[in-house]
């Protein structure tokens, strides 16, 4: 019986024929591991990017009470937005940890799309595991999925009805959600020239990562290994890799 595994799939290269982008993700980093040099990359297109974070991260280090933590990760995320070229940063202030998928999720979401109105959405993988490696969190696999049926919300008038009240009017011109870091990546980004932004990017979340208690952890190395991984399979230096769901022509 062989044991011969196969190599990953090849990667296609993410359209870039669009103009504006909204990142929703559940916390402070998530955007920085990994799919923050591939929003450098669009800034320096022209592109308009927008983050949306669910929480403020603040449960997230050990040594601080949330109280605490909550504006300096909020700090951290705006300062880490700015290394990428991204000037609006939002958080939408749900618990840290405590994320449940439902309806008020949804709302939220649906809220922050119709008002950006953005071609693209952009959110962190919310499959099982990454990779079979490790188990993903609770709050990165309830944001993602809110995310989905948040593109179809955001375009059916007759869902969050309240919203119209706030002049939220619906917004059906979403073209594709790209879930970063998926195990199940169909599409990748060319990174290279914008990897030391992105490496950069997660370096302002220093109390978080200091925080983590691992004094050995290079930034660069890390950052730097999987995107090597995901340029072989796109056939460039450096990428990001995202799962791609089209919900119009892409």
């Amino acid at each position: 019986m062989s044991t011969q595994t196969s190599a990953p799939a090849s990667l296609r290269p993410v359209p870039e024929d669009w103009q504006s982008a909204l990142c929703v993700v559940a916390h402070p980093d998530d955007i920085e591991y990994g799919s923050s040099a591939a929003v450098a990359r669009w800034t320096s297109q022209g592109k308009t990017v927008v983050y949306a974070l669910v929480t403020s991260g603040e449960a997230g280090i050990d040594a601080l009470a949330p109280e605490q933590a909550g504006p300096l990760r909020e700090d951290e995320e705006r300062r880490s937005a700015a290394v990428v070229g991204v000037d609006i940063v939002e958080f939408l202030g749900f618990p840290d940890g405590m994320l449940e998928y439902g309806l008020p999720l949804r709302r939220a979401i649906t809220a922050v799309i119709r008002r950006y109105r953005p071609d693209v959405v952009v959110t962190a993988n919310f499959r099982e595991s990454f990779g079979g490696v490790m188990l993903n969190q609770r709050d990165h696999i309830d944001t993602g999925w809110a995310v989905i049926d948040a593109v179809r919300d955001a375009a059916n008038r007759w869902i969050f009805r309240d919203l119209l009240a706030e002049g939220l009017e619906p917004w059906g011109g979403v073209r594709a959600v790209l879930v970063g870091g998926s195990p199940q990546a169909t599409h990748g980004v060319d990174t290279t020239g914008f990897l030391d932004r992105g490496v950069d990017s997660l370096k302002e979340h220093r109390a978080y990562l200091d925080g983590l208690g691992n004094p050995d952890f290079d930034v660069a190395e890390f950052l730097e290994g999987f995107a090597r991984q995901a340029g072989t399979r796109l056939g460039t230096k450096y990428a990001a890799a995202f799962e791609l769901f089209p919900f119009a022509e892409f």
